[in-house]
């Protein structure tokens, strides 16, 4: 399936998904939910790394990182449109292998139908 990937930009946006369903593993917390007004031919998702990770370099890493896995999964993985997602990585995200991290993130995102 081949779709566009958008950012979130709103503050009511990311407080709304934060209020949705969550799914948490080892190097993530997923928040989706259905947002009133979305344009379902794009996906809507953003990645937040905060400051507690790490530096900008390293913070920068796992947002591109989490990029390229989400493209992967978006032609992979038969995704939902109509949900918003919000990825909030976790210290263990940089040690890991890429490998490891996107087995865990596939599985996760298998669970939401």
């Amino acid at each position: 399936m081949k779709c566009k990937i958008a950012s979130l930009s709103k503050s009511d946006d990311f407080k709304s998904l934060v209020k949705g369903k969550r799914i948490n593993n080892k190097y993530l917390t997923i928040f989706f939910k259905k947002l009133s007004g979305k344009n379902n031919t794009n996906l809507n998702i953003s990645f937040v790394a905060k400051r507690k990770i790490g530096k900008a370099v390293i913070r920068n890493k796992i947002k591109r990182r989490l990029r390229n896995l989400m493209n992967d999964a978006a032609k992979k993985l038969n995704l939902n449109l109509n949900y918003s997602y919000l990825f909030i990585a976790k210290k263990n995200i940089i040690e890991d292998q890429y490998g490891l991290i996107k087995q865990n993130l596939f599985k996760d995102l298998k669970k939401i139908k």
